[in-house]
């Protein structure tokens, strides 16, 4: 199996006035294409910090990042912010532990507000309705997110994820705000979505039993990987 992300020796230093803080420390390890791979560990392990290094919304400090095989982090490669913004919107799609949901817009132009900056509204349109239907919120499609539930929000903001068929979706607690039944429903449309679309699933989780459904498990310490399986 090919791998679609390839990690070597990534650090990220943090300077806080004298001090140096290092978020992550030499962490090397692939993704092959169409797994999931769950992050654990204690808070202040790294976690967010690796996932947002994976996802190019930070840089690493030094190290090594390859993508679908092409390199975006290295020694002696800069890509400019233009660049990464291009390889976020043609590879990733993210879910994180708060909706951030626009209030005054209704759930189908939260999904679609991806596409407005992406020239690619048309497009996504056609999408819509399958990625609503699939994610069991169609009927909700005109309401505004104070009016649903905290598990139908975090479908909005999945289907969000989703609109712009992504190969890697990133979901940084996913289930952090929600009760045992949704988190129960989410873990299993995860699953869904790796088994029927394939889509490549990097997922930071608290919970030991969401972090089963993980085909490798990473567990971080101090910035350090502690433990692969």
């Amino acid at each position: 199996m090919a791998h679609l992300i390839e990690a070597k020796g990534l650090t990220r230093i943090y300077t806080r006035g004298a001090e140096k803080i290092a978020a992550l420390n030499d962490v090397s390890f692939n993704v092959p294409e169409g797994s999931i791979v769950s992050v654990i560990g204690q808070s202040g392990s790294g976690k967010t910090t690796l996932v947002n290094v994976l996802g190019c919304l930070d840089n690493p400090t030094s190290g090594e990042l390859k993508i679908d095989g092409a390199g975006i982090f290295q020694a002696g490669l800069e890509l400019s912010e233009t660049k990464l913004t291009v390889i976020r919107r043609k590879f990733f799609g993210y879910v994180f532990q708060k909706f951030f949901l626009i209030p005054t817009l209704t759930v189908k132009e939260n999904i679609l507000l991806p596409g407005v900056f992406q020239s690619s509204l048309k497009a996504n349109e056609k999408n819509l309705d399958g990625i609503m239907d699939m994610l069991g919120i169609a009927k909700r499609k005109d309401h505004l997110p104070a009016q649903l539930s905290g598990g139908e929000m975090q479908r909005v903001a999945i289907a969000r994820a989703l609109i712009n068929n992504p190969k890697i979706l990133i979901a940084d607690e996913p289930t952090g705000n929600l009760d045992s039944k949704r988190s129960g429903e989410i873990k299993d449309l995860i699953v869904h979505l790796n088994k029927t679309k394939g889509i490549t699933i990097i997922l930071v989780t608290h919970n030991p039993d969401f972090a089963k459904i993980g085909d490798i498990t990473i567990e971080l310490s101090d910035g350090c990987i502690k433990q692969a399986a």
